[in-house]
């Protein structure tokens, strides 16, 4: 007997808040990319982080896939993003820019044609996010692309509208904000990043596909790590 898609949204929310990320992965390829889009988005908004954090990796993986197939397909899922991301949808879009960036490390051709929406989420003049919550995962999320794809970041000026952040008034704004910037070697961002290396605040980041404690202190000296080579 076929199962029925809210079976399957169960086993995949099941799947993801027990398994590790490579297995998890390895499950999910064998669903095609259709049935697996609304159980991750009900996930990547998850308040369990490894429920959260493996739907955002899934994402990714799942999105290109989709792009591979049918890049008319991934466009909607992309413009679904946006949407959650809108006033008007009713929803606040918890997991969306880290779910979006995601996506756009994933595949290339998403990226040429998406990184300036995720690049607008920070200005005031484009789609500008006004919660800090959902400024951190953007700053996550410009991080994250800032490791794979660096150069279209420059190419929409990622530089310029990140450098306000680092006068948040949220500390784990400002240091996401500082780790894309080094990422990024913004010469710019290092006299403001130089005032918090001893920042105690500690959180969750996700890195290299784990999530780690670490402290805004420690992202900041990081930061200025990346940026020593050409600060000279």
């Amino acid at each position: 007997m076929a199962v029925s898609q809210r079976g399957i949204k169960q086993e995949i929310l099941t799947l993801l808040s027990q398994a590790e990320l490579n297995a998890v992965l390895t499950a999910l390829a064998g669903y095609s990319p259709e049935k697996l889009l609304n159980p991750l988005f009900s996930a990547i908004c998850s308040a369990s982080e490894k429920t959260k954090w493996n739907a955002v990796s899934a994402m990714g993986a799942t999105v290109s896939r989709l792009a591979d197939q049918d890049m008319e397909a991934a466009r909607i899922v992309m413009r679904r993003f946006m949407w959650s991301l809108n006033d008007e949808s009713g929803g606040i879009g918890w997991g969306t820019p880290e779910a979006m960036a995601e996506c756009l490390v994933c595949h290339k051709s998403l990226a040429q044609e998406y990184t300036k929406i995720l690049v607008s989420f920070m200005r005031e003049d484009g789609f500008y996010l006004e919660l800090p919550a959902l400024q951190r995962g953007l700053m996550w999320g410009l991080g994250r692309l800032a490791q794979a794809r660096p150069e279209l970041l420059r190419d929409w000026q990622a530089p310029r509208y990140l450098l306000p952040y680092l006068d948040s008034e949220d500390p784990i704004v400002r240091a996401l904000a500082a780790r894309a910037l080094g990422l990024l070697q913004v010469v710019e961002a290092a006299a403001k990043i130089k005032q918090s290396p001893d920042d105690t605040t500690e959180f969750s980041l996700y890195v290299e596909h784990r999530l780690t404690t670490v402290t805004a202190g420690q992202l900041a000296r990081e930061a200025l790590a990346a940026l020593a080579p050409v600060l000279g």
